[in-house]
């Protein structure tokens, strides 16, 4: 299965970055990608109001996000932001949604990203379920970002039977932050023997843009990591598109050759 990972830049308006999910949409489904993955917060970067224009999984920028999928008869996995349940209506929800021809469902991030001197929750309420889909026999797991550092929840995944995770992210950064995410996207792929998808924002000093109070608004450094650790691509910071084909006969190799995921105990 080829799939695409599209490697943005989102700014404050939905309505632009729609128009960059379109155009990527269009460019990986030419290239014959089945699947295209874009990063965290595409609908809205982060460091501006997001309960202004978060919307249902109905709501108009997901009905449009769902007319691109089919017109390019691609699968995409997206991020955006919903409203909040019950008595957290003040805050959203960091949602992944996956429209396709063949696939619709969504992910709410579990993991807030309370770390760094920077405070998601108080903006952003949790999700609590793991979610995976299936897209030509082949299972998914879904991850944003901060749970790339909780191995629980790609465990989880492959034991509901991913083959590949995706983790879509707008990564923040700062000294070390490159290296972290390298490292960790390399680590959540080995320890479940999974192909893994890593999607992040790109770099904004990539196109000129200041970031001096260290908003989590994206290194760049897209991947595909294989079953057992190794990077097939990897992207620098800049905006681009990165494709890669995925053989699932390697995810059972590798779950042969290094059977961590029979070999784990409950502790």
């Amino acid at each position: 299965m080829r799939i695409a990972l599209a490697q943005i830049h989102s700014t404050a308006s939905p309505a632009e970055n729609l128009a960059v999910v379109r155009e990527f949409a269009a460019r990986a489904a030419e290239a014959g990608a089945r699947l295209v993955v874009f990063p965290e917060a595409t609908m809205r970067a982060f460091g501006h109001p997001l309960a202004e224009i978060a919307e249902p999984l109905d709501g108009p920028w997901a009905t449009e996000l769902r007319a691109i999928a089919l017109e390019h008869r691609i699968t995409v996995v997206a991020g955006m932001f919903t409203p909040g349940h019950g008595s957290e209506q003040s805050r959203v929800r960091n949602t992944l949604l996956v429209t396709g021809p063949e696939v619709e469902t969504s992910y709410t991030k579990i993991h807030l990203y309370d770390a760094f001197g920077f405070a998601e929750s108080d903006t952003v309420e949790p999700g609590t379920d793991p979610v995976t889909f299936e897209l030509g026999g082949v299972t998914f797991g879904l991850s944003t970002c901060y749970d790339v550092r909780f191995p629980v929840l790609f465990t989880a995944n492959a034991l509901a039977g991913a083959h590949v995770q995706i983790v879509c992210a707008s990564w923040g950064p700062g000294p070390g932050k490159v290296e972290h995410w390298e490292l960790l996207t390399r680590a959540r792929a080995l320890d479940t023997t999974s192909y893994l998808l890593a999607c992040g924002q790109a770099d904004p000093g990539t196109l000129g843009i200041e970031n001096p109070r260290m908003l989590p608004t994206g290194v760049g450094h897209s991947a595909i990591v294989s079953p057992l650790g190794a990077d097939i691509a990897r992207a620098d910071g800049s905006v681009g598109l990165l494709l890669g084909d995925l053989d699932i006969a390697d995810v059972e190799t590798a779950r042969t050759t290094l059977p961590v995921l029979a070999n784990r105990v409950q502790l």
